[in-house]
C-alpha cells in the first residue's frame, strides 16, 4: 500500500517507475536478511569456529552495495521528494486560506443579518412602547456593529451607513424615554432666579412640587409597570446615571436642601389614583435653625417617598443572563446625594446646633442619638451603604466642635470688644474684682491650698503667719478709668479658662490658647485699629495705656489662679501669661509717651513766638510773650482736664509736671542768654513768670474734688524738677547786685544752688551796668 506522501507524489506524475516507498521495503527486507547473514557468520567465525574468510568478504561487499544504493535512495528523496512535498503544502495553504475566507465572509453575512433583524425588532419595540426590549435590541445591534468593526474587508461605507442608523435609533429611543419620563417625573420648579430678599423668598420656595405618575402601560406581553420599562431602558443603555444624576441635583437644590436650611418648610404628601404628589407646607417656627432631629424627620419623609413610588424598581445592566449585574437605584442615587447632603446637614444644621457651654454637653447625647437613627433608616432603604459616615463621625466629635465653636465665638467676641469705642469707660479702684464661676477644688496631694473664692482680687487682710500684714491694696490696681470693653475682654478670658477646667484635655488645651490668642490679637489690632485717635486724641491714648496696664496687672496672676484647676499638660506649669506682661507694659508706655512728644512738641512751638522775651519794654514784643505764656497754660488746664480721673494719680503729676518743666526750662534757658535787660523788661519777664507760678500749681488736679488737689499742688517741686531754678529766677530779676551777691554766698546760697557761675555771670550783665560795683560782683560768682 502506498504511503500518503507517495500518493500525492503519483498523483502529480512525477515518480519514477519504481516508487520510492517500493524501494525502501525492498531495502529494509534485504538489510534484514544481511542482518541473519551477519550474525550466522559471527557466531560460526566466534563460537564454531569455521574458517569463513571467503563468506566475510562477500559480506563487505553486500554491505557495500546496499550502502550505496541507500545513499542513492537519500538523495533522491532530498532533490526531489521535498520539492514536490513544499510545492503540495503551499497548495493546501492556498485551500485553507480559501476556506478560512468563506468562513469569515459567511460569519459577517450572520452578523449583519443579526444586526438587521435587531434594528427591525428594536423599531417594532418601540412602536409597542416595550422600551426594554426596544433597548435590549438596540444594545444587541450595537455589539454586533462592534464585531462588524473590527472584521478585515468591510467596506467603510457600509459601516458608515450602519453607524449612523444606530445613531439615530438610539436618540430616537432615548427621545422617547425622556418624553415618558418627564410624563412620569413631572416637576414644577419656583421660577429662577432666587429672589434676593428674604421676605420674597418664602413665598417662592413654596412653589416647588414633585409629581409622580404611577400609570400602568397595557401590552401584549404582560402587564408591566410603564416605570419599569423606561427606567430598565435607560440603564440598558447606560443613560441611567445621567438621568439620576440630573435627578439629585434638582432634589438637592429645590427639596433636601430648603428644608435642611428653612425652619418654616415641612413636608406635604398626597396620594392621589395615579399619582403621588410632594410640595411644601408653610409653618410656624420661633427659631432661626431647625433641630438636627426635625431635619431628619423632614428629609426622611423625602427619600421614603422616593423609595415607595420610583426607586422601588428592580434593575438590570444588560438584558444578558450571563453578564446581567443588578441595579439598586436607591443605592445609585444615594450614593449621589449623600456626600453633598451630608456636608448641608453639618453646616447648616448641625453646627448651629453645638452646645454654647460644657454644661450642655450632656444634652447633645440625644442628637448623636437622632443622627444614629437617621443612618440606620437610611440603611433600611438601601439609601447608604457601609458602617460608618461622615454625618455621625462630626455628630460623635462633639467635644472637639464644641471647642472649635467656643474658640471662634470667644474670637469675635474678642475682636468686636476690640474694635469698639474706647472712649466708653468705667473706673477701676483697688477694690474692684472680677467675678468668675467658683473654681473646683485641687487635688489634696499638695500642700498649696487655694481659696475658694470667687473673686480675683481679695478683700480682707492676707495673714501671713507673722506679726506683719499685706494690705489688701498690696496686689491692687490704682485708681483710673479703663475702656469698658477691655474690662469686658479681661473678664471674657477669665470665663473661658473656668469654662476649660471642666472641659476635656483637647478642649481644655484650645480653650487655653484662645485666651492666649485674645491678648495676641489685642497687642496687634488695637494700637492698628485705633492709630490715628490715639495720635491725636490725649485722653484716648491715656485709657490705652491704662487699658495696657490693666491687663498686664491681670496676665501677671491669671495663669497661676487657673493651673491647678486645669487638666495635663496645663497644670504642670505651662499655663501661664507672664511672658505677655513686659510687652502690654510697653506697648502701653510707648503710646503714652508718643502723646506726651506731641503735646511737648506744642508748647515749645506756643513758646517759639515770644520772640525770645528781648526788649519786653516794647509793647509788641510783651504782648507776644505774655500770649505765648497764656497759651502754654491753656494747654496745660485743657490736659489736666482731659485727663483728671482718668490716669492713676502718680502718673498724672508725673505726666503734667514733665511737661510744665519743658516749658519753664525752655523759658529759664532763654532768658539766661539774653545779653541786655532793662529795668522795664525785668519787669515785664518777672510778671511773666509771676503768671506761671500763681497758675502753674493751678494744673495739678487729678482728682475732681478740689480738697484733695491741695496736698499735689503744695508739692509741685517734686514733679516739676526746674521749679526752684524758676522762682530763684524771678528773685533774680527783682533783687539788687548786692542782694544777688548775697544769695551766692561764695557758692553756698540758693542763687549758686540753682544757677552755675556762667548762668550768673550772664545775668548779672544783662540786669546791671558795667561798673566797678557789677565787677566785684563778677568776681565774687567763681
Amino acid at each position: 500500500m502506498l504511503s500518503f506522501v507517495a500518493e500525492v507524489l503519483a498523483s502529480s506524475g512525477k515518480l519514477e517507475k519504481e516508487d520510492i516507498g517500493t524501494k525502501i521495503n525492498r531495502l529494509s527486507r534485504r538489510v534484514e536478511e544481511f542482518k541473519g547473514e551477519v550474525y550466522n557468520s559471527i557466531i560460526k567465525k566466534y563460537e564454531e569456529f569455521i574458517p569463513s574468510l571467503k563468506n566475510g568478504d562477500d559480506l563487505v561487499n553486500q554491505v557495500e552495495e546496499i550502502s550505496l544504493e541507500i545513499d542513492v535512495l537519500k538523495s533522491q528523496i532530498e532533490n526531489q521528494v521535498q520539492r514536490d512535498l513544499r510545492v503540495a503544502v503551499t497548495e493546501f495553504s492556498e485551500l485553507k486560506q480559501q476556506l478560512e475566507q468563506s468562513t469569515a465572509l459567511l460569519s459577517v453575512l450572520t452578523e449583519l443579518h443579526e444586526l438587521d433583524t435587531a434594528l427591525e425588532t428594536n423599531h417594532q419595540a418601540l412602536l409597542e412602547k416595550n422600551y426594554t426590549k426596544s433597548a435590549a435590541q438596540l444594545s444587541k445591534a450595537q455589539h454586533n456593529f462592534t464585531l462588524l468593526k473590527s472584521r478585515k474587508g468591510i467596506e467603510l461605507k457600509m459601516l458608515q451607513v450602519l453607524s449612523t442608523e444606530l445613531t439615530v435609533q438610539k436618540e430616537k429611543l432615548l427621545y422617547h424615554l425622556g418624553e415618558e419620563w418627564k410624563q412620569l417625573a413631572v416637576w414644577s420648579l419656583p421660577p429662577s432666579p432666587a429672589p434676593a430678599k428674604a421676605e420674597d423668598l418664602f413665598g417662592w420656595t413654596l412653589k416647588t412640587e414633585l409629581r409622580l405618575c404611577n400609570m400602568m402601560s397595557k401590552k401584549k406581553s404582560d402587564l408591566e409597570p410603564l416605570l419599569v420599562s423606561i427606567l430598565q431602558g435607560f440603564a440598558i443603555l447606560g443613560e441611567l446615571n445621567r438621568k439620576l444624576k440630573f435627578f439629585s441635583q434638582i432634589l438637592l437644590k429645590y427639596i433636601l436642601k430648603p428644608l435642611v436650611i428653612e425652619p418654616f418648610l415641612e413636608v406635604e404628601i398626597e396620594l392621589q389614583t395615579n399619582d403621588a404628589v410632594l410640595r411644601f407646607a408653610a409653618v410656624e417656627s420661633k427659631s432661626d435653625h431647625e433641630s438636627p432631629a426635625k431635619v431628619y424627620q423632614k428629609i426622611s419623609t423625602v427619600l421614603e417617598f422616593l423609595y415607595q413610588h420610583l426607586l422601588y424598581v428592580p434593575l438590570w445592566d444588560s438584558m444578558d443572563c450571563k453578564e446581567k449585574q443588578a441595579i439598586n437605584l436607591a443605592e445609585l442615587l444615594g450614593g449621589m446625594i449623600w456626600e453633598e447632603l451630608s456636608e448641608i446637614i453639618i453646616k447648616n444644621c448641625l453646627v448651629f446646633s453645638i452646645p454654647a457651654n460644657s454644661s450642655q454637653l450632656e444634652l447633645y447625647e440625644e442628637v448623636i442619638k437622632a443622627t444614629d437613627k437617621f443612618e440606620e433608616k437610611l440603611k433600611e432603604m438601601q439609601f447608604l451603604q457601609g458602617h460608618s459616615t461622615d454625618l455621625l463621625k462630626y455628630a460623635k466629635n462633639v467635644n472637639v466642635h464644641f471647642a472649635s465653636k467656643k474658640c471662634q465665638d470667644v474670637i469675635v467676641t474678642a475682636r468686636n470688644l476690640m474694635t469698639s469705642e474706647i472712649h466708653n469707660t468705667v473706673k477701676i479702684t483697688t477694690d474692684s474684682k472680677i467675678s468668675i464661676p467658683k473654681l473646683p477644688s485641687p487635688e489634696m496631694d499638695s500642700k498649696l491650698v487655694i481659696s475658694k473664692t470667687s473673686n480675683v482680687v481679695p478683700g480682707d487682710i492676707v495673714n501671713l503667719g507673722t506679726v506683719k500684714q499685706l494690705s489688701s491694696q498690696t496686689m491692687g490696681f490704682p485708681t483710673c478709668r479703663i475702656s469698658e470693653s477691655t474690662q469686658k475682654l479681661v473678664e471674657l478670658a477669665y470665663q473661658t479658662l473656668s469654662e476649660a477646667t471642666s472641659a476635656t484635655t483637647e478642649c481644655a488645651v484650645q480653650l487655653f490658647y484662645t485666651v492666649r490668642n485674645i491678648f495676641h490679637l489685642f497687642y496687634d489690632v488695637v494700637p492698628t485699629y485705633h492709630k490715628e485717635t490715639l495720635q491725636k486724641l490725649p485722653q484716648l491714648a491715656a485709657i490705652h495705656q491704662n487699658n495696657c496696664m490693666y491687663i498686664a496687672h491681670h496676665l501677671i496672676t491669671l495663669g497661676h489662679q487657673f493651673h491647678c484647676s486645669l487638666p495635663n499638660p496645663l497644670c504642670n506649669g505651662t499655663a501661664t501669661f507672664v511672658d505677655f506682661v513686659p510687652s502690654f507694659r510697653q506697648l502701653g508706655t510707648e503710646c503714652f509717651l508718643a502723646q506726651l512728644c506731641t503735646q511737648r512738641d506744642e508748647l515749645l512751638e506756643r513758646l517759639s513766638t515770644a520772640r525770645n522775651y528781648s526788649s519786653l519794654e516794647d509793647a509788641d514784643n510783651y504782648s507776644a510773650a505774655n500770649k505765648a505764656v497764656r497759651q502754654v497754660i491753656h494747654q496745660l488746664k485743657r490736659l489736666g482736664i482731659v485727663w483728671q480721673d482718668v490716669l492713676p494719680v502718680h502718673i498724672y503729676c508725673k505726666a503734667l509736671g514733665t511737661l510744665l518743666n519743658t516749658a519753664i526750662t525752655d523759658i529759664v534757658n532763654k532768658i539766661t542768654v539774653l545779653e541786655d535787660i532793662t529795668s522795664e523788661s525785668a519787669d515785664g519777664l518777672y510778671s511773666l513768670c509771676k503768671t506761671i507760678l500763681e497758675e502753674g500749681p493751678g494744673i495739678f488736679q487729678p482728682l475732681l474734688e478740689e480738697s484733695k488737689n491741695k496736698k499735689f499742688q503744695e508739692e509741685i517741686p517734686i514733679y516739676v524738677p526746674k521749679w526752684l531754678k524758676f522762682k530763684e529766677l524771678m528773685i533774680v530779676l527783682q533783687a539788687s547786685l548786692q542782694e544777688l551777691v548775697d544769695r551766692w554766698t561764695d557758692g553756698k546760697g540758693p542763687f549758686a544752688a540753682e544757677f552755675s557761675p556762667i548762668e550768673a555771670k550772664n545775668l548779672i550783665r544783662a540786669l546791671f551796668q558795667n561798673t566797678e560795683r557789677r565787677a566785684a560782683a563778677l568776681a565774687k560768682i567763681k
